[in-house]
């Protein structure tokens, strides 16, 4: 493990981006086979919303390529000058002492507000596309989809962006976010295949509620 970490090191260092793009490809790629496997679990627990809980699990190894893809060709090398641009912008620019809490602060909400909704359109606007649905039905998705990933996600990645941006070293911040990747892409893939699930259903209905509040 340790001959692996610094092999790591050595291809990071000599190779940033590739090292990142070959990294992400694969985390995302693992983390469509975890969703798959999630979601398979679930339809056996609940044979009545499916007529599959026979079926044993199979992986959807096009399905696999076109996520892994996503992170070959979108999260890897946008995600690496991504992090590295927002650490410089906020040294130099806003000139904040780094893992102060302003600085830390500042790029927790830039991360949230900017990269992460980006990040979750250009994933289900993909997944759609790629999955050879007509851009009508990759409207709808989105819709479907946008709100709850991104309010779910929420909760989440702030914390986790706090620790990477006050503890890790910048070099080594892109190693943290693709290792919470993994589970990142396995969350967004199991977002995409639950469909019209009843839970999705009630955030959609919150929306209505507030666009018919603002007609009133």
């Amino acid at each position: 493990m340790l001959k692996l970490w610094r092999w790591y090191q050595n291809c990071l260092a000599v190779h940033p981006v590739k090292t990142q793009v070959i990294s992400s490809g694969i985390l995302w790629g693992l983390g469509d086979v975890g969703a798959q496997a999630v979601t398979h679990r679930t339809q056996r627990k609940h044979p009545q919303l499916t007529h599959q809980e026979d079926k044993e699990f199979k992986i959807n190894w096009k399905r696999v390529a076109i996520t892994s893809m996503f992170g070959f060709a979108f999260v890897g090398p946008v995600g690496h000058y991504w992090y590295e641009y927002l650490d410089r912008y906020i040294r130099v620019r806003l000139q904040l002492q780094p893992k102060s809490l302003k600085f830390v602060a500042a790029k927790v909400a830039a991360d949230g507000l900017l990269f992460g909704p980006l990040d979750l359109l250009i994933f289900f606007s993909y997944m759609g596309f790629a999955s050879g649905r007509s851009a009508d039905q990759v409207k709808e998705d989105v819709k479907r989809d946008f709100l709850p990933a991104l309010i779910v996600g929420g909760g989440v990645w702030p914390f986790v962006q706090v620790a990477n941006f006050r503890f890790v070293p910048v070099r080594y911040q892109l190693l943290y976010v693709n290792f919470f990747c993994l589970l990142d892409s396995s969350f967004l893939s199991w977002i995409e295949q639950q469909g019209d699930a009843p839970w999705k259903q009630w955030f959609s209905s919150i929306g209505t509620l507030e666009k018919q509040k603002g007609q009133a």
